[in-house]
């Protein structure tokens, strides 16, 4: 059977690939460079927020929950603009606990620009795609609407406003290298649970907590994201795990049985359900799939044998859903990041 990882048609590929070209250069801003610095923190007023609660009260909470940026700051130019006028930006990422170095694309939503959150950090969502993820990563393109998407959820209160971070996902355009330290290659897992997170932390406004932090994937993104979570529980909480594999078969395992072990979903979602089944060892692990696409078998089979105690699951089944991206936002907006952002932390606001 095919695995679901696998590259996908060159025809599929070759369209969304023009596509995104095509809407990146129709953006008239391209090239030009871009700041997410937010509005400047503000001293704790008198009064109440919104929500009734004093306003020094909220200001505390916000000042508790949130790891202002810590530098330095990267220098990012414009790749993509959103209808509401926000901006995708790009820089390229020298991973000091990796070495590796690689573009990586940023979006913030309207809100992390408000003044009344001004003393509050962001959710972050890191987005990884499907194929080979080098040397781009589709999420990028205003094409899948990914991220007038979240921004649209947040209006509807069906999201948080997640900062969206969208790193390459390989080292080149050859292997796959399942988001992990193979021996002897370029340690990718270093790279998206470390790097990635230092970078986002040093420019942006974020949550102390792993309630602040998560990731979304499809394919062979799915299972990197999928993967980093259940390796890492202490630093994420969330993944949307789009058509999915569950264990790791890059061809550059071999000669590494043991290591390669290390990185199996199944075995770290059983080592992480035998834990207590508290909030603080809690994941949440939605999983995707599409009517139209294989994989469905492998995937409740996982769900059943794997998951248990914190380990909390949820299955998106999209109707005459296809192994694509276009497919896996849909089924975001069906449930699966209402789901996530309900138990991850919110912006505080203090005015």
């Amino acid at each position: 059977m095919k695995r679901l990882r696998s590259r996908p048609p060159k025809a599929l590929m070759a369209a969304v690939a023009f596509c995104s070209v095509a809407l990146t250069s129709g953006c008239s801003d391209e090239g030009e460079p871009v700041t997410f610095d937010g509005p400047t923190a503000q001293a704790p007023a008198s009064g109440a927020a919104a929500d009734g609660t004093p306003a020094d009260g909220k200001a505390a909470e916000a000042a508790a929950k949130t790891l202002m940026p810590t530098g330095p700051k990267a220098e990012f130019t414009t790749q993509n603009t959103i209808d509401d006028g926000t901006r995708i930006g790009v820089t390229t990422l020298e991973g000091k606990k990796s070495g590796f170095t690689g573009k990586v694309w940023v979006w913030a939503p309207k809100q992390y620009f408000d003044p009344k959150y001004a003393n509050s950090g962001f959710p972050v969502l890191i987005a990884l795609p499907g194929g080979n993820g080098y040397p781009n990563n589709y999420w990028m393109g205003t094409d899948l609407k990914l991220q007038s998407s979240i921004s649209r959820w947040s209006q509807e209160g069906k999201s948080l406003p997640f900062i969206v971070v969208m790193p390459v996902l390989n080292p080149d355009d050859k292997y796959y290298y399942d988001g992990s330290d193979i021996p002897g290659q370029p340690k990718m897992g270093t790279w998206m649970t470390e790097d990635v997170p230092d970078f986002v932390k040093a420019n942006f406004r974020t949550f102390r907590s792993r309630d602040g932090w998560a990731f979304m994937g499809s394919s062979s993104g799915a299972f990197v994201g999928l993967k980093s979570v259940l390796q890492h529980p202490d630093k994420f909480k969330a993944v949307i795990a789009s058509g999915p594999d569950t264990v790791p078969d890059s061809p550059l395992w071999a000669g590494h049985p043991e290591e390669q072990q290390a990185n199996n979903p199944e075995k770290l979602a059983k080592a992480l359900g035998a834990r207590p089944d508290t909030k603080d060892n809690d994941v949440r692990l939605a999983f995707q799939i599409g009517t139209e696409e294989s994989g469905m078998k492998k995937l409740k089979a996982f769900i059943k044998d794997c998951t248990k105690g914190p380990v909390k699951t949820r299955l998106q089944v999209i109707r005459n859903g296809e192994h694509n991206a276009r497919t896996y936002v849909q089924g975001m907006g069906d449930g699966s990041i209402q789901w996530i952002s309900a138990h991850m932390q919110a912006p505080v606001p203090t005015s």
